[in-house]
């Protein structure tokens, strides 16, 4: 049976999924005066974030159900996450040009992901 936390869990990360891939895509697709106001965007971490949108989605969607890969999905974003922060950290690190509101919201993501996956894994392992 699937807990109210997890359903709640479950229907903020599809919230969220669906929140990422419209603010990504309208980022890349929304023309030159999206792109002005977005600033110094990195191609790469833009893209990452706009395509795993659609992960949150269906794990969100796994987690709500209880689903048998909810915890793989989230640990995977998880670890996906971090490894693209760490390459923004490395754009950064050697100069290029970088919003901070890009460094706070890889933050949040992490973050977010972080703790449903640190969640999932408890529960699994309370079994």
């Amino acid at each position: 049976m699937t807990s109210i936390v997890q359903r709640s869990l479950g229907a903020a990360a599809v919230g969220f999924g669906i929140l990422t891939v419209i603010s990504g895509f309208s980022v890349l697709f929304g023309g030159a005066g999206v792109a002005a106001l977005a600033g110094d965007v990195v191609t790469g971490v833009l893209w990452f974030n706009a395509l795993s949108g659609f992960a949150y989605v269906l794990a969100g969607v796994c987690i709500y159900r209880d689903g048998p890969f909810a915890r793989r999905l989230a640990i995977g974003l998880a670890v996906a996450l971090a490894l693209a922060f760490g390459a923004l950290g490395w754009h950064i690190l050697q100069g290029g040009a970088y919003e901070a509101r890009t460094v706070a919201a890889m933050t949040v993501r992490l973050g977010f992901w972080a703790a449903i996956a640190t969640y999932l894994h408890r529960q699994y392992r309370r079994g």
